[in-house]
């Protein structure tokens, strides 16, 4: 009974929240000329990133030790995460408009987290489009590779989608508490979020020691898709990194919110308001 009383607490204290999602996905829906153009543009920018890998290997046959195959899993993969997590995550990027225009003082008038309500104040539909593309490339990835599967394969692809989307996520929110002090420096921090998407579709392998440190362990974008992708393919880590750092994508995922959490909290108690 407990359980049931406690249920029913928290579907009432979420049920604002999906009033207003419900209410921003029927707004995008109902005009369907725009919904469709937003889609397929959406979707005609995941073709074109796919599409560079396609190119890329028309000129060399392997890239990092991976053939097309095997990078399209790796694409597949951390573009996936990507798109959910932008979806549902990537207008956190709204908050520099917020804060320049004072606006962000109405969510203070509420009686809810501020970062629940900015994550639930919109919703972008048309990145289903970017994540069917991506989505795509991860079954085509799959079943092109010779992989082979076992109940642990299964778990580990499962817990990487959960774990990439949870890491891309945190991104966002990291990026969220730092526009609090940069404002009008979006740029800087697109380049480690939106820097780190294009990193993670990439093998890994490629990068150089700087670069590991930066998008291999304090952003760790290789845990998103290439270490994953490599134990899925039964192939050895670059630079004698051991295999089992795969199933690390929880604790790289609990890291990024870490830095998340802490960006957010610190970045909310700087803000003085609008001074409007």
């Amino acid at each position: 009974m407990a359980d049931v009383g406690v249920a029913g607490a928290l579907r009432a204290r979420l049920r604002p929240y999906r009033a207003v999602l419900a209410s921003r996905a029927r707004s995008q829906s109902s005009y369907r000329a725009s919904f469709a153009l937003d889609l397929g543009s959406s979707l005609l920018v995941g073709v074109v990133e796919l599409a560079e890998i396609w190119v890329l290997f028309h000129s060399v046959t392997e890239l990092g030790g991976l053939d097309f195959a095997q990078i399209l899993l790796v694409f597949g993969l951390a573009d996936l995460c990507f798109s959910l997590a932008d979806m549902s995550f990537g207008h956190c990027d709204n908050l520099p408009t917020y804060l320049r225009a004072g606006t962000l003082d109405v969510f203070y008038l509420r009686p809810q987290p501020l970062l629940l309500q900015l994550i639930t104040s919109d919703i972008s539909l048309r990145r289903l489009a970017r994540a069917a593309v991506g989505g795509v490339a991860l079954g085509v990835g799959l079943a092109a590779n010779d992989i082979a599967w076992s109940p642990a394969h299964v778990l580990l692809l499962a817990v990487a989608i959960v774990s990439g989307y949870a890491m891309f996520a945190g991104m966002f929110v990291w990026a969220g508490g730092a526009q609090f002090f940069l404002v009008e420096g979006a740029e800087t921090t697109n380049a480690f979020v939106y820097g780190g998407r294009y990193a993670a579709t990439q093998p890994a392998s490629v990068w150089n020691r700087p670069l590991w440190a930066v998008f291999g362990f304090f952003f760790p974008m290789a845990f998103t898709a290439f270490l994953p992708a490599l134990w899925l393919l039964g192939l050895e880590p670059p630079y004698g990194l051991p295999d089992w750092l795969a199933w690390c994508a929880p604790l790289a995922a609990a890291w990024t919110w870490l830095l998340a959490s802490t960006s957010w909290r610190i970045g909310v108690r700087h803000y003085q308001g609008g001074g409007g």
